[in-house]
């Protein structure tokens, strides 16, 4: 599986790539981070933010994208540019039939180093350490794109059959009359 994982934000968005399977090593496919000036109109700021994440997409075909899901800060300013960073990035994967998750900072935080109170620097070692990176990624922004797939891969996949599973289910109980009835 590939997976693209996306650390919305409005200056920083952080971008990653990893390939791998529950059990199996991991590998990074590409990092990096699409950059927008502060001084730029929100409006210009979200078309570089998307003309960015299409050309990962377009360079690194993933299976999947897995963005932080956006959490209330004390700062509602840097909140809204997050969750616009966040849609813009869930846009342009869905426009091409990509599956979209998200993922807690928590969540992708316990999957990582097994602590979902980690900080940002045990999150960047342990991402540097499964991906037998030769020096850590810079800016955090990348690592936690990283981070994020790397959740992804290890959690989302046991979440999504058990949530087709679940459909499934209930779609053959639908279907299915109940004892006695004929059809």
């Amino acid at each position: 599986m590939r997976v693209l994982g996306v650390d919305p934000g409005l200056t920083r968005c952080g971008v990653g790539v990893v390939e791998g399977a529950p059990g199996r090593p991991l590998r990074m496919a590409g990092v990096g981070v699409v950059r927008t000036p502060a001084e730029a109109e929100i409006g210009e700021r979200l078309l570089q933010v998307e003309q960015g994440i299409e050309a990962w997409l377009d360079e690194h075909r993933p299976d999947l994208v897995a963005v932080e899901r956006v959490f209330a800060q004390h700062n509602v300013r840097t909140v809204m540019g997050t969750a616009q960073a966040s849609a813009v990035a869930m846009l342009c994967a869905t426009r091409r039939g990509i599956p979209v998750t998200l993922h807690t900072p928590s969540e992708v935080k316990a999957a990582v180093t097994g602590s979902g109170r980690a900080d940002k620097a045990q999150v960047t070692a342990m991402v540097q350490r499964l991906l037998r990176l030769d020096a850590p990624p810079k800016p955090a922004d990348a690592a936690d794109a990283l981070a994020l797939a790397i959740c992804h891969i290890w959690r989302g996949g046991a979440t999504n059959r058990l949530e087709a599973a679940v459909r499934a289910a209930r779609a053959t109980s639908r279907s299915t009359p109940p004892k006695g009835t004929v059809r």
